[in-house]
């Protein structure tokens, strides 16, 4: 079999199975190990999978600069920010972290609705400008690629804050890879962001379901739901988010949809 043709169905496994097992996969297909880790090391420098010990994982297409991510799944995003948004209680204090999905959340918030809101986005800050919630906003060095503060003035500043909820964005939500984000310093960002809350909800829009990126955020148990969108089919379903929701239900993940918490 052709190079070509094995990365094909290597990653057809992917979106069928959500990993790859090389050695089970070099078994079947009468090849070395070496040669399918040769090509799952090319799919990872492709930006196709993510390798882990023994194979790999699909690779979020989250992970991507905040332009092009605008256009990623903006109707399954507006979705679970209307779902996020109905777990606030006015007068409530709460995190949002950066991202589509948390801008989203601006929109789908009411103008007159009173909350404080504590951010390390300039654009979410910059979208609340209309709004009746006040806003605080905390500094540090600018990750454009994210349009996001991050860094060791960001974590320290986010130390001396506490809030009743924390939104959360991550790139990829995996049964077994966990909650994972592209980049080291704003999985730092995020957990120190996690911690000063008494609640963090974890917002996962349907291209971000059964996908993995490289750096661990916060396991499953650190959380107190992961809000998917309501359209995505029950557990019973096939598709990849449905498996997904199926396995982390499993797996005792509480899962928010538009109707709360099952």
């Amino acid at each position: 079999m052709l190079a070509a043709a094995r990365k094909d169905l290597l990653l057809e496994r992917l979106r069928r199975d959500g990993r790859i097992v090389a050695k089970d996969v070099a078994a079947e297909l009468g090849l070395s190990e070496d040669s399918i880790r040769r090509d799952l090391r090319e799919l990872d420098a492709a930006g196709l999978a993510v390798r882990v010990y023994g194979g790999a994982l699909p690779a979020s297409p989250a992970v991507a600069d905040y332009a092009t991510r605008t256009a990623v799944a903006p109707e399954s995003k507006r979705r679970v920010a209307a779902a996020a948004v109905a777990l606030i209680e006015p007068g409530a204090t709460v995190i949002l972290d950066g991202g589509t999905t948390t801008l989203a959340m601006v929109d789908a918030l009411p103008r007159s609705f009173r909350c404080t809101i504590i951010t390390h986005s300039p654009t979410i800050a910059a979208a609340l400008l209309d709004h009746d919630a006040d806003v605080f906003l905390i500094g540090g060095q600018l990750f454009k690629h994210s349009a996001v503060a991050c860094g060791a003035a960001a974590v320290e500043a986010a130390g001396r804050i506490s809030a009743d909820l924390c939104f959360l964005g991550v790139t990829g939500v995996h049964p077994t890879a966990g909650l994972t984000t592209g980049d080291a310093e704003e999985a730092a960002m995020k957990r120190a962001l996690a911690a000063r809350a008494a609640e963090t909800y974890v917002l996962a829009s349907d291209e971000k379901l059964g996908t993995s990126s490289r750096y661990d955020v916060l396991p499953f148990d650190a959380v107190a739901g992961v809000i998917v969108d309501p359209a995505t089919g029950d557990a019973t379903g096939d598709a990849t988010g449905d498996a997904t929701v199926a396995e982390l239900v499993e797996a005792g993940v509480p899962i928010v949809r538009g109707g709360g918490p099952r």
